[in-house]
């Protein structure tokens, strides 16, 4: 197996019938590697050299190399595709839709919704990943680092706003607000966000 490449980044493409996908030249042989938007946002210049670590999924009639930004992301990804009915398109949707923070947050917490949100997927089969993948992620939330962590929870949503302002007019603080949505990262709806997060703040003040 591949556990990753270092090299040179020579292209990357967002729109394409095979979806995005990049390519990295190690030792004068070009890779192509499927990924997902996510993925490419986050890459420097095409020209530039990077390190991504791959997943080579061999079917039948087929191989195909899939890459990712960090080890937590590809084995996240392994785990997606190893439950029946999400194939590899939909795993690197599901992926580039979350991140791993937050799909790791919507299974344990059994957020069908969260997961729904990625193309494709709809409540019976995010309902599936729920079931097959609750017990298997349990302890990812200690091996997404801190770094990972932070990165997910630097995109404030409109609603995350909301729901801070909310907050602050109950007579919380701003660092006390600004903790408390952070715990619902994996919705986007303000009621449930000003819930999860006074819950967290009853459980602190507790």
């Amino acid at each position: 197996m591949i556990n990753y490449l270092k090299g040179q980044l020579i292209s990357k493409t967002e729109h394409s019938p095979s979806g995005c996908n990049i390519t990295v030249e190690v030792n004068n042989t070009g890779y192509l590697i499927l990924t997902n938007k996510r993925v490419i946002a986050s890459l420097p210049a095409e020209g530039e050299n990077v390190t991504i670590y791959t997943s080579l999924i061999h079917r039948e009639d087929s191989m195909t190399l899939c890459g990712f930004n960090s080890r937590e992301e590809r084995d996240l990804f392994n785990l997606l595709n190893s439950v029946s009915g999400v194939g590899t398109k939909v795993a690197l949707t599901i992926m580039g839709e979350l991140g791993a923070y937050m799909l790791v947050n919507a299974v344990i917490s059994g957020d069908d919704r969260a997961i729904s949100r990625a193309k494709g997927v709809g409540p019976k089969l995010a309902g599936k990943i729920i079931l097959e993948l609750k017990d298997k992620m349990t302890g990812w939330r200690d091996k997404i680092t801190d770094k990972h962590t932070e990165k997910e929870a630097e995109k404030v949503t409109p609603e995350l706003e909301e729901a801070e302002t909310v907050l602050l007019s109950l007579g919380y603080t701003k660092k006390e607000a600004s903790e408390a949505v952070k715990k619902a990262l994996n919705t986007d709806d303000t009621e449930e966000i000003v819930r999860i997060g006074l819950q967290w703040l009853a459980a602190e003040g507790g």
